[in-house]
Formats: C-alpha cells, sequence, structure tokens
C-alpha cells in the first residue's frame, strides 16, 4: 500500500520547515539576555576580535561603563608593556581602553562602528590615523566586506538624512562594495539615500521591524563566541612595570626592552618580525616603495564620514599620527617627504575644522627603539603617546566642541589635491 504523497513530503521536509521556522522565531521574536559579565567585556575591551568590531552590544554595555574607545587599525595589536591598555591597568586610570579596529579596518568600517556606538554623546575618544590607509585606490573592497556589519549598515539606513552630503556619500560609497548587494532591500534603501531621497515606507517597516531585530539578535547570540583572549598577556606584561608611574624611569626600562627584542637586525624591528615577515624577502624589498603615495585617495573623504560622526555625538578625541621607522624607509626607497606631505593634508582637514588634538609623531621614526617594527609604534613610541593620552583622558568627559565642517572635504578635488598651499 502506497503512503500518501503528503507523509512523504512531510517527513522529508517537515523537520527542514520546523528548524527554519524555530530559527526565523529565534531572530526575530523579541528577548533580551542579561548584561555581559564584566570578565567577558574586559575581554572584549583587548581582544581585536572581528566579531566584536562588527557586533554593538559588548560595545556599547563598556561604553556605558568607563571604556574609553581606541580606534585603529593593527596598530593597537603591538601589546608590550608600555601600550596603553597595560598603562591604564597597571597604573588604576580612570580609564580602560576598548581596541576597536585590526589589521584591515580603515575609515569607512569604523564609521559605521562609530555611527552604532552608544553612551558615547559628549564623551572621548583616541583615535591612531595611519597615513598608510591613505592609498590611491582607497580601501580594497576584500577588507571592507570582511568586516562589513549588516547591523551597523542598518543602523546608518534608520537614521540616515537624505539631505545630509554625509549620508549621501556615505551611501553611495558603500553601493560601491559587494557587501551591500548582500540584501536587497537594504541595497534599495542605500540607492534611495545616494539619490537624496527618503526611504519609502517598506523599506523602513522592514528595516526596523525584521532586520535590525535579527541583527541585534544574532549579535547578542554570537557576538561573545570565539573573542581572544588578550587578557592575561596584558596582565602579565603590568607585572614586570613598576608600582609608580616615572615617566623617565618607565623610557629606561622601555629602551632596555626594546634592546632585547631587536637584536637580529640593523632596522630596529622586533626579532620575531624580522624573522618571519621580512628576512626571507628582505633583498626584493631594497627600494621597493619609492614610488608610494598617500597624498591623494578617497580614504580622505572616508575620514570625512568619520570626523562628522564624532561631531554628531559631540565627542572630543585625540588623533595620533605614527611615524615610519626610518631605518626601514631609507632601505625601502619610502619618500619621507611625501609622508610630511600626507601629515600636512591630514592636519588641514582635522584643524580647519576645530579637530585639535593632534598628536603628530611622524618625525619619531628615528628614535631609537620608539617603534616595534616598520609602521607600528611600540615601546618608548607608546609612551610618548601616553604623555599625551593621559593628561586627555584625566576626564572622560568631552569638553564643549564646536566643529565647524566642511562638505568640501568630500568631494573628488579634495581627495586628489596635493599638500602644497595647505599650513
Amino acid at each position: 500500500m502506497k503512503k500518501p504523497i503528503g507523509k512523504i513530503l512531510w517527513r522529508g521536509l517537515g523537520p527542514l520547515l520546523i528548524a527554519v521556522i524555530l530559527v526565523a522565531a529565534l531572530m526575530l521574536v523579541p528577548f533580551k539576555f542579561g548584561r555581559s559579565s564584566q570578565a567577558t567585556i574586559r575581554q572584549a575591551a583587548s581582544s581585536m576580535s572581528a566579531n566584536v568590531l562588527k557586533g554593538e552590544n559588548i560595545k556599547n554595555e563598556a561604553m556605558a561603563e568607563n571604556y574609553v574607545p581606541f580606534i585603529g587599525s593593527s596598530e593597537l595589536s603591538r601589546m608590550d608593556a608600555f601600550h596603553p591598555s597595560v598603562l591604564a591597568q597597571k597604573y588604576h586610570r580612570n580609564y580602560r581602553p576598548f581596541l576597536m579596529g585590526m589589521a584591515g579596518t580603515q575609515d569607512l568600517t569604523h564609521f559605521l562602528s562609530i555611527n552604532a556606538l552608544q553612551h558615547v554623546n559628549g564623551k572621548k575618544a583616541v583615535m591612531v590615523l595611519s597615513p598608510q590607509w591613505f592609498v590611491p585606490g582607497g580601501v580594497r573592497k576584500a577588507q571592507f566586506d570582511y568586516f562589513f556589519s549588516p547591523a551597523q549598515m542598518t543602523t546608518f539606513l534608520l537614521s540616515a538624512n537624505p539631505n545630509s552630503e554625509a549620508d549621501r556619500y556615505a551611501a553611495s560609497r558603500l553601493l560601491q562594495f559587494p557587501s551591500a548587494d548582500s540584501d536587497r532591500i537594504a541595497n534599495d534603501a542605500l540607492k534611495n539615500i545616494a539619490a537624496g531621497q527618503k526611504l519609502s515606507d517598506s523599506q523602513y517597516w522592514y528595516l526596523k521591524q525584521i532586520k535590525e531585530p535579527m541583527s541585534d539578535h544574532q549579535d547578542i547570540l554570537f557576538s561573545q563566541l570565539f573573542l581572544d583572549n588578550n587578557q592575561p598577556k596584558l596582565t602579565k606584561a603590568a607585572r614586570t612595570l613598576p608600582g609608580t608611574y616615572d615617566a623617565d624611569v618607565l623610557d629606561g626600562l622601555a629602551t632596555q626592552d626594546g634592546m632585547k627584542e631587536t637584536t637580529n637586525n640593523a632596522f630596529e624591528l622586533k626579532n620575531d618580525f624580522y624573522t618571519k615577515r621580512v628576512k626571507r624577502n628582505l633583498p626584493k624589498l631594497k627600494g621597493s616603495q619609492a614610488t608610494w603615495s598617500y597624498v591623494k585617495s578617497p580614504e580622505y573623504s572616508e575620514l570625512q564620514l568619520v570626523l562628522n560622526t564624532y561631531a554628531k555625538k559631540h565627542m572630543e578625541v585625540l588623533f595620533v599620527i605614527p611615524p615610519i621607522n626610518a631605518k626601514w624607509a631609507a632601505y625601502t626607497g619610502l619618500d619621507l617627504g611625501m609622508i610630511q606631505n600626507t601629515v600636512t593634508k591630514l592636519k588641514y582637514q582635522l584643524k580647519s575644522q576645530g579637530f585639535n588634538h593632534v598628536l603628530d609623531l611622524s618625525q619619531d621614526g628615528a628614535q631609537p627603539y620608539f617603534m616595534e617594527d616598520t609602521i607600528h609604534i611600540g615601546w618608548r613610541g607608546w609612551l610618548k603617546m601616553d604623555q599625551t593620552v593621559r593628561p586627555f583622558l584625566k576626564t572622560t568627559k568631552a569638553a564643549p566642541v564646536h566643529y565647524k565642517l566642511n562638505d568640501d572635504f568630500y568631494t573628488t578635488r579634495w581627495q586628489q589635491r596635493s599638500a602644497n598651499g595647505l599650513n
């Protein structure tokens, strides 16, 4: 006797259908877990994990406490005994850095991330602004897509103003990346904003009632999984420091550490970095950067998106411009005059709009043990940075800010402008 076709189909497809319904319910039905533990937040603050960067919940829990955003890329991953996270922990500062970024993160990623931050209005932040981001082609598509966060894009779309030059530029720029094609309705919403049009009622309903809760639930469920745990490394490093903060004593210790760690090469690169990343390729790297330039790039307009977001949130920000290892630049032929032109352009964009807290370390690349490798601050560099960070964060509440934003920084003309005549 043959079984009814309906029973056969149900037996084969029923479990799959039930699973789909359960997953949809889990993603869409309102629920809220308790707050993350202090240990989890502390681990996330120094994890530099992609799921933390792309999520919102843990960062926002941290921002409601005494954590301060330290924003950058791979610079923040060089965790020696003088790293900002170690100094804050060892000397019981009134703040703890929350490291936002990792290798490959640039301004467009940070724009979406900062835009989604809560509890930062009227507060301070520190941003390491690397000249190496400002390559002629801008951020690579694969690089941006890896860190793309549907949750953060949804947050942007729900608050985007089609009359804002910043939001129109952001939408048009996001449309250039494959990740923006991952959701047809969100993609259409981006096209509306880029064209200066409001979201349709159906687009807003979908983003608010479907996309936002689904993204939020995914973040709650998955953002705490697979966190890198750098806390033991930071705690071990803190134990090597004296109990009392003394800049001169610490500088002597940093010099000693730098000497011990850079014994196998003439560039003052950390030994393991030189062995693993440089030694084998050293001959072909000679003169390899002679034609590199960071003066003309779409990255300058992405930086403007970040500045606009800081201004909207009334944040007071310390920008740190790191140096290039001078010995390495001489070997690879990198034009340090070009680097200074890049820095001039960056400082003009910042200071002409009222972002006056700029720590320019770009001329310190020849200082002994200032850098850990070719482009990353280390040892004595962290300590010099701390001489500005420490007083800046004596209070984490921003002073009244008066920014004068200029939409000309979104133009191709500015992106391609030289530094001649700027000051």
